[in-house]
C-alpha cells in the first residue's frame, strides 16, 4: 500500500503481512493499485510436494506427494479473500520465469478458466475450476493475454496434470470448458469471502 505524501511523492505504508495466513485473510483478490490479481504461492514449479496452507496451525503443511515424474508445471497458488465451494481459497495455476517459493504473493494477470467438476472418492461431485495466470513480472509469458493465446498442446498438458493429479489421489477431475479472462475475473468476484 502506498501513501500520499505532502510533496505528491508515494511511500510505502508498512502492513503488517508477517505470515502467509494474513496474506490470505487480509488481502483482497484484486490489487487496489494496480488491478493486478493477488496469488499466494503454495506449491512451486517442479514439486512433487503439494503444500496447502493450514489456519489451524498458521502455516504450511504437506497436503500430499506426487508419483515419480508428476510435477507440478507451473506455480500453484491460492487467491486471497476468496473461497471456493471447497472452502479453500480459489486456486491458480501461474506461469511465470522461475519458480517462486511458498508463501510468495505474485501479482498476475488473469488469462482465463479450466471450468471444470471434481468427483471425489464418496461420489460427492463439486466444481474446481482452475484459474491460468501469468505472473506480471514474467518476461517469458507478457506477450500472453488470454488462455486462448497458450499453445493448444501446452493447454492439453495442463487439463492432463490435473486429471492425473486427482487421479492418483482416488479423485476425478473432468473439464467442462476452457474460458478467457473475462470469465476468469467474474469467477474470482463471484467467490470473494463474504
Amino acid at each position: 500500500m502506498l501513501a500520499r505524501t505532502n510533496c505528491h511523492v508515494y511511500r510505502p505504508v508498512p502492513l503488517d503481512y508477517s505470515s502467509p495466513m494474513k496474506l490470505l485473510r487480509k488481502l483482497k483478490p484484486f490489487d487496489r493499485r494496480t488491478g493486478k490479481l493477488n496469488v499466494v504461492i503454495d506449491t512451486p514449479k517442479g514439486c512433487r510436494n503439494k503444500y496447502a496452507f493450514d489456519f489451524d496451525v498458521n502455516g504450511y503443511v504437506l497436503k500430499t506427494v506426487l508419483p515419480k515424474g508428476i510435477l507440478f508445471p507451473f506455480d500453484f497458488g491460492s487467491i486471497p479473500g476468496t473461497i471456493a465451494q471447497d472452502g479453500d481459497p480459489l486456486d491458480a495455476l501461474i506461469l511465470m520465469d522461475e519458480p517462486a517459493f511458498c508463501g510468495c504473493l505474485v501479482h498476475s494477470r488473469l488469462l482465463g478458466v479450466i471450468e471444470a467438476t471434481q468427483k471425489e472418492k464418496d461420489g460427492k461431485a463439486e466444481r474446481n475450476d482452475r484459474l491460468i495466470a501469468v505472473a506480471a513480472e514474467s518476461h517469458t509469458h507478457s506477450a500472453i493475454k488470454s488462455i486462448t493465446d497458450l499453445d493448444p498442446i501446452l493447454l492439453r498438458e495442463i487439463e492432463n496434470f490435473f486429471i492425473s493429479y486427482n487421479q492418483v489421489r482416488g479423485k476425478k477431475f473432468k473439464p467442462l470448458g476452457r474460458y478467457g479472462p473475462k470469465r476468469a475475473k467474474r469467477l474470482v468476484e463471484k467467490q470473494r469471502a463474504r
